[in-house]
């Protein structure tokens, strides 16, 4: 079974012991593939809801995007509030938002109700890289107020940035109190806690090699074989050939972070005074929070390929400095990447196959949502699926190319973007 990759989430770590692999055969209500966030929650809420379940993960419990991401909790969608009413109308932009804005609340329960020792924190500030960005955040925050009375977030100007983050290249920024930050490997591992807690079965080592969606669910693992009446596909960038179908929906994409020494708390402070969550409004971004020990957690740039930079600290470094110019040569002790699972219009893609549902694509706003989406698919299995429904409704196109050029058509796209970004 492949261990956690080095990382400081996983040098930080609550225990976990690993769980053993399947095997032989077992029929249960439930089977869920994937052991990050869409997959814990969907095993928890379905346990809750009296279904048998059993979980199988190819490694260990958040091993993948959940226990490596920055661990930012950003409130709504991936799509601005303007953009989703253009493309939707007002009544179903605002059903969207209000559903999607659950998540926070639901994460937040969560934590409390099981205790989860995830390092839970409040406030995401969207700093404006231009100008006009902040000018397109005023318009987002009016028509979040307008269509659901939305509390809680503020606009800052440029002057006051200061007061949130100590950077001098942004030209203010949204506030929000409604997102945060965690700890996301501890957040996964508390939910596979509570889940086991509620009866769920959890088989790490388990890959899944085949399913069989036709009658009750059958997946089959190197040791092992599923029946089930229900299957959850919570496996996002890493669904490869069980179900290629899906793959072709979502592109892999490398991020890469990395963690300071331990600053002091009057420098953590005097960096980001606000202890918010702090990502910026480019489309390559540099996002970043401080951990519990007064780290700097920091991610920045992108790579469209699956080999990681030979250096992932200095692949990170000058984004971070142009950030930050008073950290130059600061002392990093912990760097990492990971493989974040994007979809070709950047929301989210749920559905199903026969008996098996799925939710993926979460484009980077995943830490909220997957909680959300586990609940969405309980309910969905219990025949209340309006919710559900909602989220499947939303268009989706597989990326154009075919298994061979698909990438290459994708590299060419983000770079187009990326060059935007400098211009």
């Amino acid at each position: 079974m492949e261990p956690h990759a080095p990382s400081y989430y996983a040098a930080t770590a609550n225990p976990w012991p690993s769980r053993p692999a399947l095997a032989g055969s077992l029929n249960v209500d439930v089977v869920v593939i994937g052991g990050g966030f869409t997959g814990l929650s969907a095993a928890l809420h379905a346990a809750e809801a009296g279904f048998s379940v059993v979980l199988l993960e190819a490694h260990r419990i958040g091993w993948g995007a959940s226990g490596r991401n920055g661990g930012q909790m950003i409130a709504g969608m991936r799509w601005a509030a303007p953009d989703l009413v253009a493309e939707f109308g007002r009544d179903r932009a605002a059903r969207l938002i209000g559903l999607a804005n659950t998540a926070g609340y639901m994460v937040r329960k969560r934590i409390e109700r099981h205790g989860i020792a995830c390092d839970l924190r409040s406030g995401h500030f969207q700093a404006a890289a231009r100008p006009g960005h902040l000018d397109a955040m005023r318009r987002e925050l009016d028509l979040l107020q307008d269509l659901l009375a939305y509390e809680g977030a503020e606009i800052v100007a440029p002057g006051d940035v200061g007061r949130v983050v100590a950077s001098p290249i942004y030209h203010g920024g949204l506030l929000d109190t409604n997102g945060g930050h965690l700890h996301p490997l501890n957040y996964a591992l508390g939910l596979a806690q509570a889940a086991e807690a509620a009866g769920v079965r959890i088989c790490e080592g388990s890959a899944a090699t085949a399913i069989d969606h036709t009658g009750p669910v059958r997946v089959t693992t190197a040791q092992g074989l599923v029946t089930a009446s229900h299957a959850v596909l919570a496996c996002d960038a890493f669904m490869g050939d069980l179900v290629p179908d899906l793959a072709a929906m979502t592109m892999p994409v490398a991020n890469y972070n990395v963690a300071t020494a331990p600053l002091g708390d009057a420098a953590a402070r005097s960096l980001i005074p606000s202890g918010a969550a702090v990502a910026d409004s480019k489309f390559v971004l540099n996002y970043y929070r401080l951990s519990a020990d007064n780290r700097l957690i920091f991610g920045g740039g992108e790579k469209y390929s699956p080999r990681p930079p030979a250096d992932v600290a200095g692949f990170v470094r000058p984004y971070l400095e142009q950030v930050f110019p008073q950290l130059q040569g600061v002392a990093i002790d912990h760097a990492w990447g990971g493989l974040v699972g994007v979809t070709l219009n950047r929301l989210p893609q749920f559905g199903r196959i026969g008996n098996s549902f799925y939710a993926h694509g979460w484009s980077g706003h995943g830490v909220l949502m997957t909680t959300l989406a586990g609940d969405l698919i309980a309910q969905a299995m219990r025949g209340h699926a309006e919710r559900f429904d909602l989220f499947a409704s939303l268009p989706r196109r597989a990326f154009p190319g075919g298994r061979w050029l698909r990438h290459p058509l994708y590299v060419a796209g983000m770079l187009y973007y990326a060059l935007k970004d400098r211009l």
